[in-house]
């Protein structure tokens, strides 16, 4: 942990909460995201001081190989979800419902959220859309479970886009993110993460809502700012978006690890004596 930036241990620090992320934002604190998906890594990000721990539906890119995050159900959401709370102690854990778990009905939405809640433990759960899921947002909000928004591109609605490319660039797009972010905070959302649109679409959002905005490819004048842990450890080569700042290369430092102890196999260099019984 790094005294010198000034981050409090973890035996000083308050678990988050969402009333802490509305306190964060009312002072002008900016709030820190990172996904996880298993104890390990969830255990050392939140020794790190992390705010807020995502558990994506971006598991399916990253921890299973898949092209899109569609292919995420609710059972491996829980299962991912349950991994990283057993190893979180004051960072808010946030988990996607994926897609299809409430769009259909909302007597279905508001069924996975509860499972996903009781069976994981998780603090909050993120949800992507505006107006035309507000009626399971609503639902869920009833039973006393918070909600964290997810606007501009949605991953989750990539077949409907056709690429990946900058959201809401155009003022229709532009005035429905808007009046959908109003919407999310009307109906009791606790934030919102918006993805992929333009810098000051999102500075305009952040200065008209109350609850924090979190930012990923939205410039820095949102309230807080998520990008995937695989992505900014460097621990995959080929996904180098614009907004993406890699903190290290663990990739290579992986790979010359693993041939070290390939090599050492090979040559009957390890176990040494020292590591023999």
């Amino acid at each position: 942990m790094s005294q010198q930036k000034g981050y409090l241990s973890n035996e000083n620090r308050k678990k988050v909460t969402t009333h802490r992320l509305l306190e964060m934002k009312q002072n002008g604190e900016k709030i820190s995201m990172l996904t996880a998906y298993d104890y390990s890594m969830a255990s050392i990000i939140d020794k790190a001081g992390m705010d807020v721990i995502l558990v994506g539906d971006s598991a399916s890119n990253v921890m299973v190989g898949n092209a899109t995050t569609l292919p995420m159900t609710v059972d491996q959401m829980i299962h991912h979800g349950k991994s990283v709370t057993n190893g979180v102690e004051k960072a808010m854990v946030v988990v996607d419902m994926p897609f299809g778990s409430y769009h259909a009905s909302t007597q279905e939405a508001v069924t996975n959220a509860v499972r996903i809640m009781r069976e994981t433990g998780a603090d909050c759960l993120k949800l992507e859309g505006g107006v035309e899921i507000i009626d399971s947002v609503r639902a869920i909000l009833a039973t006393g479970i918070p909600i964290m928004g997810h606007l501009g591109l949605m991953p989750q609605s990539i077949n409907k886009y056709g690429s990946y490319a900058l959201r809401a660039k155009d003022s229709a797009e532009a005035d429905k993110l808007i009046s959908d972010a109003k919407l999310l905070e009307e109906t009791g959302c606790c934030s919102v993460v918006l993805e992929k649109i333009p810098k000051e679409l999102a500075k305009k959002v952040t200065e008209e809502l109350n609850i924090p905005t979190i930012g990923i490819g939205a410039g820095p004048f949102v309230d807080g700012q998520v990008l995937v842990m695989h992505d900014m450890l460097g621990l995959n080569k080929g996904f180098s978006p614009k907004f993406l700042r890699r903190y290290a290369n663990l990739y290579d430092v992986i790979i010359e690890a693993v041939q070290s102890y390939i090599e050492d196999v090979k040559s009957s260099d390890f176990p040494s004596a020292d590591e023999s019984y």
